[in-house]
């Protein structure tokens, strides 16, 4: 399995997974069609030869490009509603799926996990082939109890790492915005996914993308600062773990697949 983090933040998030048959997105929103049509071609990845589209849930920087790829099959739990410029429907050929009832595409298998945020149904997914396994969770105020060991001991964790929380409180944002975003249906704060991380990987882990890090209320260096401070409260070596903060415009890729 191939992992292209095409970018992650608050303007556009949009994940490529492929393998030696299969394609697909986890979302479809970018800073523009100009920058996720030019990083699926950097990639060597045609829009048309995508397998499929699963989407977390229905918040604009999930899905503000999803109309331009509407001729594929999408998969979600949530209703999607597009509109094209003109407030015309945009049909979609699209696919409900259920937390915790797998979809196969090819040689994927795709799990679909339940979150809680305040877009209404919200999911992340646990993405695996033969050989290698991704949890992707993002846009989440909490991971339930009952799930995290099915997410433990994953190769590959892209996990939802959003906020410094003094940085937060210190924005000019309302205080309504800041409670939404500390409170169970908002955003993991840099502390949280951090203890969160520590208690999933395992020896098996291989590579942690923390992602959706603010523009305004975080830093890749708070964000790291936060996991390395975990981990070394819990003796966890990141000596063998490949660790990074996601930004808005930057593609992090890892693992590799043979054509």
């Amino acid at each position: 399995m191939q992992v292209d983090l095409l970018c992650s933040g608050s303007k556009g998030n949009c994940c490529l997974i492929r393998t030696a048959a299969a394609s697909i997105l986890i979302d479809c929103g970018a800073p523009a069609k100009s920058y996720l049509m030019k990083a699926l071609e950097e990639a060597g990845q045609s829009k048309e030869d995508i397998d499929g589209i699963f989407i977390t849930h229905t918040h604009k920087d999930h899905i503000g490009q999803l109309r331009h790829f509407s001729a594929l099959p999408v998969y979600s739990y949530c209703e999607i509603e597009l509109k094209d410029p003109k407030h015309q429907p945009v049909p979609l050929d699209a696919h409900h799926i259920r937390p915790m009832d797998p979809v196969f595409i090819k040689d994927l298998k795709i799990t679909p996990v339940v979150l809680s945020h305040d877009s209404g149904p919200t999911t992340g997914f646990v993405v695996e082939d033969a050989v290698s396994r991704l949890v992707y969770v993002t846009d989440t105020g909490y991971v339930k109890n009952e799930n995290m060991p099915f997410l433990k001991g994953a190769d590959y964790y892209i996990f939802e790492s959003n906020h410094d929380m003094e940085m937060l409180l210190s924005t000019n944002r309302p205080a309504w915005l800041k409670q939404r975003i500390v409170s169970d249906t908002g955003h993991l704060c840099n502390q949280d996914s951090a203890r969160l991380l520590s208690e999933l990987v395992t020896d098996n882990t291989k590579n942690i993308v923390l992602a959706h890090l603010s523009d305004e209320a975080n830093t890749p260096a708070l964000a790291m600062e936060a996991l390395m401070d975990a981990f070394a409260h819990k003796g966890i070596s990141l000596k063998d773990i490949n660790v990074c903060a996601a930004e808005q415009k930057a593609v992090v890729s890892f693992g590799k697949y043979t054509k």
